[in-house]
């Protein structure tokens, strides 16, 4: 199983519980559990569409837009979400998360990239795309690295989107 990564957008209330749980439990049980809905699985793409911005000459304000939506902000301690045995991201960092006003930042800025011209700007062959982006983009299937990197940076834009229409908190961790 690849370890990718993921996003959930929580209500502030809902952290608050999964701490409080943490806290009172005898194992440390968070009882973490986003609907489906509210996740977002990125896989490997948060590297790539950092390297499409850097390549493609993306505004240092955007750039730094994009990363902190795939990176996240670690202002709020997630200890207890990292946890052993319940630990939601066992193959990666501690997870990190955004408040509702960074959400709200992160999508206005997203909503401004064009990344369908940051794509125009590589190679048009997609070998040629994939082996400047790096990262084993040139190895990408079923559509090329450009097909891939416009569905996840769409899926990113329209969740981060959403979330700040219903001033959510975002939680990024790899799984």
């Amino acid at each position: 199983m690849a370890v990718t990564q993921q996003l959930a957008r929580i209500p502030a209330e809902y952290l608050a519980a999964c701490r409080r749980s943490a806290a009172t439990s005898p194992d440390r049980d968070p009882h973490w559990d986003p609907l489906a809905y509210d996740v977002l699985d990125l896989d490997w793409a948060p590297r790539l569409l950092e390297r499409v911005g850097e390549v493609a000459g993306l505004g240092e304000v955007h750039l730094d837009a994009l990363r902190w939506a795939t990176d996240g902000d670690t202002a709020l301690d997630l200890a207890f979400l990292n946890t052993h045995p319940h630990d939601i991201a066992p193959f990666g960092p501690v997870p990190t998360a955004l408040s509702a006003p960074q959400v709200a930042r992160v999508s206005e800025l997203l909503g401004q990239i064009d990344m369908p011209a940051l794509l125009a700007a590589l190679p048009t062959d997609d070998r040629e795309a994939g082996s400047l982006i790096g990262w084993g983009a040139d190895k990408i299937t079923g559509g090329g690295p450009r097909a891939y990197l416009l569905r996840h940076f769409n899926a990113l834009r329209d969740f981060y989107l959403d979330a700040a229409t219903r001033q959510l908190l975002v939680v990024l961790w790899w799984d």
